[in-house]
């Protein structure tokens, strides 16, 4: 079968040398991105601090609309952030949560980065249990969801088994009782088809590490644009101000997105991040999902006639980019798929995550089942009595 996604392969150097099936924890870095690095340090050099004002200053937005383009936001919806947790906190210091309505809905799937900052707070939380530690109860997620509640937060993607919850059920439910929903994008931006606009949702973090082929430290939150007037981050900084250079000592928040900025921007991941957003906007995420969908069919079609166990959702329309493989001595044996070059990751009780991205061959999900079995096989690797 010809798979025209692949003419994309040439773009990322360590795929001549390495079966990357690890795009769910870190993307493989784009050829160009080297040169991006380069510019950013070619411009500190001989610009110096006139670079601020020739689009260093503007990057958080200027960056952040690429991912819009990829995620469904308007023109200047999205900004820039490290990571995250920054981005969570910064959704929740828009709240009061010492009012009655000081709920935060979530469930037990959720990131964990994302539970801690929530466990921090004076609110109260009603974490949704999963029955079997994979999936998301929908039910009764919108159950839970009343008027009280004054935040919904959910992963659209779950890290540990890549079901893909019902943003738009949470969501219409959350604002039926006037609450907001921040939807978790992380697992999904770049390989799951997103409107956040068509969604309704009021805010949606995520970063670049993983589908988006960005690197580290660059993360980014979306608001929606008509609740700008209405919300003020406690967690802010100089750049959230609508005039920063004027160093005034009262604050006084911008118009715009901006007023969801902090401090001083992280330019070099910016840089770093640039070149995967345009691929991605390139190819188009559609185009990733279908490849997607019909390699992760077939890694799981592989993996059960090895005879082992799928932690992942069958339907397709319920799974994301990855596939969780429930193998005995799981951690070893992805330690040494590393040591092996085959890239893979480990996540206690769920298994080994595997995910192919739009440049994976499918001669390398056979290779990387193949492989798996082998190890399992290992006495050394085989679980101790």
């Amino acid at each position: 079968m010809i798979d025209p996604l692949l003419s994309w392969r040439k773009e990322f150097p360590i795929l001549d040398r390495t079966v990357y099936m690890i795009s769910h924890s870190l993307g493989a870095m784009p050829r160009r991105t080297r040169d991006r690095l380069n510019q950013f340090a070619d411009e500190w050099d001989t610009r110096g601090i006139r670079a601020w004002e020739e689009g260093w200053w503007e990057m958080p937005v200027t960056v952040g609309n690429l991912i819009g383009k990829i995620i469904g936001a308007g023109e200047g919806e999205i900004v820039m952030q490290q990571n995250v947790s920054i981005c969570q906190q910064i959704v929740l210091s828009c709240f009061d949560w010492t009012k009655t309505r000081n709920k935060i809905v979530t469930d037990s799937m959720n990131f964990p980065s994302n539970l801690y900052n929530y466990g921090q707070l004076r609110a109260r939380q009603a974490i949704i249990p999963s029955k079997d530690g994979l999936i998301s109860p929908l039910k009764e997620m919108l159950e839970a969801i009343d008027e009280e509640t004054a935040l919904v937060s959910v992963s659209h993607v779950l890290f540990r088994s890549s079901f893909i919850q019902d943003l738009a059920a949470l969501t219409r439910r959350a604002h039926e009782v006037g609450a907001k929903i921040v939807a978790d994008v992380y697992q999904s931006a770049g390989t799951v088809p997103l409107n956040v606009r068509e969604l309704g949702v009021d805010f949606a973090v995520g970063g670049s590490v993983k589908w988006l082929l960005g690197g580290p430290g660059a993360g980014f939150i979306y608001v929606r644009r008509d609740l700008w007037p209405s919300l003020e981050p406690r967690m802010t900084g100089w750049a959230a101000h609508r005039n920063p250079f004027s160093f005034a000592p009262e604050h006084d928040y911008d118009p715009g997105i901006n007023r969801f900025l902090n401090g001083t921007p992280n330019v070099p991941a910016m840089y770093s991040a640039m070149s995967g957003y345009e691929i991605i906007g390139e190819i188009g995420v559609d185009a990733i999902r279908k490849k997607s969908m019909r390699q992760t069919a077939r890694l799981i079609e592989l993996a059960e006639e090895a005879g082992f166990r799928i932690n992942s959702p069958r339907d397709p329309n319920q799974r994301g980019g990855t596939v969780v493989i429930d193998v005995p001595n799981g951690y070893e044996i992805a330690q040494e798929l590393g040591r092996r070059d085959y890239l893979v990751d480990y996540r206690p009780g769920a298994g080994i995550r595997v995910a192919p991205h739009f440049y994976s061959t499918d001669e390398e999900l056979d290779l990387v089942i193949r492989e798996i079995k082998s190890l399992s096989a290992t006495p050394s690797l085989r679980p101790k009595s």
